[in-house]
């Protein structure tokens, strides 16, 4: 079968690496000039299996309120007139409830484990490196609420069969040493050993040249994606700044720009921007940084060690699509940083980014099919694209085939937002 993957972020190779194991000839449409140069960037680093969960949880519309009166709040919204975000806004606060929410990291949990189980199955077969990781991720916690308040999630990593340990004080320092430079700031932590970490950007690009080179897929870079042509409950064409292209399926990749792509298609997705932020910070002490990914609960900034550089991201903010740099969230973030490692990077040299992530209202991805026969959908991953590419990208290319998938695909796909 011929298949048109339409964006080549690490989502859209990965599930173009997915489908032409299985034979398909598959081409790769991007306007950027390479892979992974939008949201699969400058993300955190983390490969955070055992940390899926909602962004919709209980308490977080009390939360939300008192942080915008906060500095550092890890959740910032733009007053603006935008119905769209709105909307969004008002299902993501629906989902707020211990029943949703119970639901919802399920569905996530659920993509997360069987990514794991692809991504190393994949390093196996391909053998690249992006000065990956597997030492596990640790979520500190300041203050004794926290610790009380994770109870539920570890009921469902315990159903899921994720292995998980909550630590105390001086066994957050086992797994971190650099924290022993820092006695008293944190209470105790949730260590996911499992978890990885590394550099997307520089996975998502391993992984094109490996299956433009070993597999014969084909990317066409520098190729703006304009509208989609149907006809009756087909997909005919996809209308680009190199002409139309063809194919026998079609499958949405885009990301944040989904909604807009396949909006004259009747079909909405529910699908918002949230804005991130991240540093890349140059390593100066080994010993004062991390060793592999930590976040920071209170103020949800993740910290992850690669080769020689230190990635820094957080910051949750509701902006459309504008993408300005904006000091005050650099400052938060490079306040966490210095705050939970001081001595282990340069923060005064470290390159700042912002990208748009493609968040749905429950934070489950969008992965499946349409009302229309050859085209689906993989898009909508939130702050977790890359912990979730592989597994997504393979259960896509099993019902593209019309294979067995490994996992269940109930609930993931367009329809949990028929109504």
């Amino acid at each position: 079968m011929k298949i048109l993957v339409l964006g080549s972020g690490v989502v859209g190779v990965a599930s173009a690496y997915y489908l032409a194991r299985q034979g398909h000839e598959v081409t790769v449409v991007d306007r950027q000039p390479s892979p992974a140069m939008e949201t699969s960037y400058g993300n955190a680093g983390q490969v955070s299996f055992g940390f899926s969960s909602p962004w919709a949880a209980p308490g977080i519309p009390q939360k939300a309120v008192k942080w915008m009166f906060q500095e550092h709040a890890p959740l910032k919204i733009q007053p603006r007139l935008d119905p769209t975000m709105a909307r969004f806004m008002m299902q993501m606060f629906n989902n707020c409830t211990a029943e949703r929410y119970a639901i919802n990291k399920e569905r996530m949990v659920r993509v997360a484990e069987y990514s794991r189980a692809c991504i190393n199955a994949l390093r196996d077969e391909t053998g690249i490196r992006y000065e990956d990781r597997q030492r596990g991720l640790l979520q500190l916690f300041r203050y004794d609420s926290q610790v009380e308040a994770v109870g539920k999630d570890m009921k469902v990593l315990e159903q899921c069969g994720v292995r998980h340990h909550l630590l105390n004080t001086d066994e957050i320092q086992q797994v971190e040493p650099a924290l022993a430079r820092v006695p008293g700031k944190f209470v105790g932590g949730l260590h996911l050993p499992d978890d990885q970490t590394g550099d997307c950007h520089l996975f998502t690009n391993r992984l094109a040249d490996y299956c433009r080179e070993q597999l014969g897929v084909e990317f066409r870079f520098n190729t703006a994606i304009q509208r989609i042509r149907r006809q009756g409950d087909r997909i005919e064409g996809v209308m680009t700044s190199a002409g139309e292209m063809t194919a026998d399926a079609y499958v949405v990749c885009l990301g944040s720009y989904s909604p807009s792509l396949v909006k004259d298609l009747d079909l909405h997705l529910p699908i918002y921007p949230v804005k991130g932020y991240s540093l890349t910070v140059p390593v100066i002490d080994d010993g004062g940084a991390p060793q592999s990914t930590v976040m920071d609960e209170t103020f949800k900034v993740a910290i992850s060690r690669f080769d020689n550089r230190i990635r820094v991201g957080g910051t949750a903010e509701l902006a459309s699509y504008d993408l300005s740099l904006l000091e005050k969230r650099r400052a938060t973030i490079s306040m966490v940083v210095r705050d939970v490692f001081p001595e282990g990077g340069d923060v005064a040299q470290a390159e700042f980014w912002t990208g748009l992530r493609p968040m749905t209202p429950d934070s489950t991805p969008i992965i499946g099919g349409t009302k229309y026969s050859n085209l689906w959908l993989n898009t909508g991953h939130g702050t977790l694209g890359w912990t979730m590419s592989c597994g997504s990208g393979q259960l896509l290319a099993d019902l593209v085939a019309g294979h067995q998938p490994a996992i269940d695909p109930d609930g993931l796909d367009i329809r949990r937002y028929a109504a």
